[in-house]
């Protein structure tokens, strides 16, 4: 495991946050390689910083020979891609998503091909998913039709995943995320970042216009279970490994009703009102809820937070942080 150099390329982002701090404190800094389209120290177009801790290389994931330079550099054994146009953004800018989220994909699978490294990992989505998929306890194997441009790459992308690795025997390894909640990086352009946001508004300023209607219900994941997942099907025995395109993870599901009902436990004066717009035509597309079982039992996924447990921690920590919001 200490032999191991990690490259994570977007580590700036949602969850290259927090990947890279428990990378580092699996594998020692110098053996996790941070990595975004900025320098170091600057700032995303969020307004988050960027990683200073450790090493860091400016890449753009679009550029080969750039990805292939720092791979020979640092002697990177593992991959984790998680540069990506999510799906708000990506419907506003649609040939930029598809570019950014498959040549980006077919980049690393290359090099893995061509054994220059020798693990992938690569996230997809339950944006894979779509209006016609079954909407509660969605199977690993279902309809997948999905009706956005990042749904779309992902299915493609979950479809080429399982190609290299019949085909060249790429040890490439997925999950299917569910909406992720975090208190360490802003709310990044998904349909789902609004159970993100609705925090930072209760402690600023104690309202929120969501942009979904009350009763969405949607699969959530709390970030340290999402990170942990990731880490733990990467750690599995190869033999563990039975799906290769994409597993399902699942936690919990819930509503911004039941979100906002939660909080108000801990802020009795929260206020929130329903403003549907363009992005509850993309949360009306995907499931309800996830099953999972084949993670459970294939590499003992189990997750740890419910809802409860996170409004909690959400608030303790952004409190304490004294985060901008």
């Amino acid at each position: 495991m200490a032999s191991d150099t990690i490259l994570i390329l977007g580590s700036g982002g949602q969850i290259g946050t927090e990947l890279v701090t428990s990378l580092r404190n699996i594998y020692g800094n110098d053996h996790v390689i941070a990595s975004d389209i900025k320098p170091a120290g600057s700032e995303h177009s969020d307004g988050e910083k960027k990683d200073t801790e450790g090493p860091y290389e400016v890449i753009n994931v679009l550029d080969k020979d750039r990805i292939f330079e720092v791979i020979k550099k640092h002697k990177v054994t593992q991959l984790y891609l998680l540069a990506a146009m999510l799906s708000a953004t990506a419907e506003k800018h649609p040939e930029k998503g598809w570019q950014l989220n498959m040549e980006s994909l077919f980049h690393v699978l290359d090099m893995a091909k061509e054994k220059h490294i020798q693990q992938v990992y690569w996230p997809s989505s339950i944006a894979a998913f779509g209006p016609t998929t079954p909407k509660e306890d969605t199977p690993q194997q279902t309809i997948t039709e999905p009706s956005t441009i990042y749904g779309i790459s992902k299915l493609a992308g979950e479809r080429w995943c399982e190609w290299y690795f019949n085909k060249y025997a790429v040890d490439v390894r997925s999950l299917r995320y569910p909406g992720l909640i975090s208190y360490t990086a802003p709310p990044g352009g998904g349909t789902t970042d609004y159970a993100v946001d609705i925090f930072h508004q209760a402690l600023k300023t104690g309202s929120y216009e969501c942009f979904l209607s009350a009763g969405t219900k949607l699969p959530m994941m709390y970030m340290p279970d999402a990170i942990r997942a990731t880490i733990e099907i990467m750690q599995a025995p190869a033999e563990k490994i039975k799906i290769r395109s994409s597993y399902n993870l699942s936690a919990f599901s819930f509503t911004p009703a039941q979100i906002a009902h939660e909080i108000r436990q801990h802020l009795p004066d929260f206020q929130v009102t329903y403003n549907p717009d363009f992005r509850q035509a993309i949360a009306d597309s995907w499931p309800q809820s996830i099953d999972d079982r084949n993670a459970r039992g294939d590499w003992g996924w189990k997750h740890q937070y419910n809802l409860k447990a996170v409004v909690e921690d959400m608030l303790v920590n952004l409190k304490s942080l004294k985060f901008e919001v």
